[in-house]
């Protein structure tokens, strides 16, 4: 069964403090060889969506879509991409 790997790099709109939203972008990599579930994938988006919430943002919205191929035995990818929203606690 293939499973995803987390890439290390994620991409995010240009913030400054307080924004109403920020986007993220998070590629993970299907891992055709070798072993992996997916479970480590959920546990990596898990922590950047933790992230974010920690700074006062909830998710809003997430979309994912194909984003290419390693090429022969190197797996796909996947990319997501995640819209916060900042809470306000006034």
């Amino acid at each position: 069964m293939a499973g995803f790997g987390f890439d290390a790099g994620h991409g995010s709109a240009d913030v400054k403090g307080g924004e109403a939203y920020i986007v993220l972008q998070v590629v993970l990599t299907e891992k055709l060889i070798g072993t992996g579930s997916g479970t480590s994938s959920l546990t990596n988006l898990q922590n950047v969506i933790n992230q974010q919430v920690a700074k006062g943002y909830r998710l809003h919205t997430i979309s994912t879509t194909s984003s290419g191929s390693k090429g022969f035995l190197g797996g796909d990818k996947i990319q997501a991409t995640m819209v916060f929203e900042r809470i306000d606690l006034r």
